[in-house]
């Protein structure tokens, strides 16, 4: 499959269109997309979940509760100090 591709779809009486298989099986894994309306545009694009990892160790709190009680460490974080 090419990476531009420029077809003509028809939509059926419900507005429906159906998307290039070869699209679905390279981008579509898990059979959701993000769906964009820009004016008199429609963006397509595969949806991928947000890779949390990136955010790991990225705040720095000193806290004095046990990691294991997380309501004891919710109640530290949240009070004014």
């Amino acid at each position: 499959m090419a990476s531009d591709m420029v077809m003509i779809k028809d939509l059926d009486k419900q507005g429906r269109l159906v998307l290039p298989k070869e699209w679905r099986e390279k981008y579509v894994k898990r059979g959701k997309i993000v769906l964009k309306v820009q004016n008199d545009k429609i963006i397509i694009k595969p949806y991928e979940l947000a890779d949390l990892t990136e955010f790991f160790d990225k705040i720095e709190v000193d806290i004095k509760s046990d990691l294991s009680e997380w309501k004891s460490v919710r109640r530290e974080l949240i009070e004014v100090r």
